[in-house]
């Protein structure tokens, strides 16, 4: 998808989100109706056009470590890929990569297939092209575009589960990182902020009860950033005001990685639990929306929720809003972990 293509479809989402709301509530009257239309332009006229399409990471990490590369691949959307940012080690898959790198210890060789604009309706072409390189470890990020889309909640939801699937049958271990809470973008205003909120927490439900039951793990974005985004949308949002900057992508990766560490089997100090609990998977996916930060993972017929230490949900003396090169201080990044091909 081109760079236009991608903004054209940025800006006509929100028309798509007004029109569903106006057509989801049924005693909506005409200028109810009319005020989520207006919202949907408004937001739609405040979000500029990207500059360019987002730098790619692909490469080995750490390869002064020596040994057999771990394989990551990243799947999903324009948040899977990093729009927004302007070097590839700002890119969630490089800070992942680097991240996995120095925990291990190992090479990792990451393949960023995620494609800007895509639906969950993609992931049966990016799974295609993951299963050629023989992953250890998917990390997918998707959601989004299948609400401001209106796609089908059903199928969305059936693809993703389908494409955990089919990584799982390979070999492969997978990490989803389920729909963000939509509501918090700040060019929405209520009541379709209010639609968009609730929307997306109805999706990431599902999401997480077809990725467990799919064999993966989940981990609850929602507005978990929310109170970070808002006291510093400045910093936190990149220039379009609808996707994260660098620091924005470097705080939601934090957030995700004592998951992946767990699922790569490390004994890192980042992967142990503060709090467990074992529930019935429709219970901890409804519970991990309205907690975010939580994990959900398979436990035979039940479902693990687990939450850590790790990260912070909100800025603090001891967790401060990062400045500076703060994707680079995520991860402890440096030039000579990256190689090129």
């Amino acid at each position: 998808m081109s760079t236009i293509d991608a903004t054209s479809s940025a800006h006509w989402r929100w028309i798509r989100v007004a029109a569903r709301a106006a057509g989801a509530v049924a005693g909506l009257t005409a200028l109810s109706a009319g005020l989520l239309m207006r919202q949907a332009a408004d937001a739609r006229r405040i979000i500029p056009m990207a500059e360019a399409p987002p730098p790619r990471g692909d490469g080995v990490y750490g390869a002064k470590f020596g040994g057999q590369p771990v394989n990551l691949v990243i799947l999903g959307d324009s948040s899977a890929a990093g729009y927004g940012v302007h070097r590839p080690r700002e890119t969630p898959g490089a800070l992942f990569a680097t991240g996995v790198s120095r925990r291990l210890r190992r090479p990792v060789r990451l393949h960023r297939l995620a494609v800007v604009g895509s639906v969950s309706a993609g992931l049966p072409y990016q799974v295609d092209a993951a299963c050629e390189y023989e992953p250890d470890l998917a990390i997918i990020l998707i959601g989004g575009n299948d609400v401001t889309h209106f796609s089908a909640r059903d199928a969305a939801v059936r693809h993703l589960g389908d494409a955990v699937r089919r990584l799982r049958a390979a070999g492969c271990r997978v990490v989803v990182g389920t729909c963000p809470d939509l509501g918090a973008i700040q060019p929405i205003k209520p009541p379709l902020r209010w639609l968009a909120r609730r929307w997306s927490r109805q999706l990431a439900a599902a999401q997480t009860i077809a990725v467990v039951e799919a064999g993966g793990r989940t981990v609850s974005l929602g507005n978990l950033l929310g109170p970070m985004f808002e006291a510093d949308p400045g910093r936190m949002y990149s220039s379009d005001r609808f996707h994260p900057s660098a620091e924005g992508y470097a705080r939601a990766v934090s957030v995700m990685m004592p998951t992946v560490m767990a699922v790569l089997g490390t004994e890192d100090r980042v992967a142990i639990p503060v709090a467990e609990d074992v529930r019935a998977l429709p219970e901890a996916a409804d519970e991990a929306v309205r907690a975010p930060g939580t994990e959900v993972a398979p436990a035979g017929p039940w479902a693990r929720m687990r939450r850590y230490r790790w990260f912070s949900a909100r800025p603090t003396a001891a967790a401060p809003v990062p400045s500076g090169d703060s994707a680079a201080g995520a991860v402890g990044y440096t030039p000579e972990d990256h190689q090129v091909g």
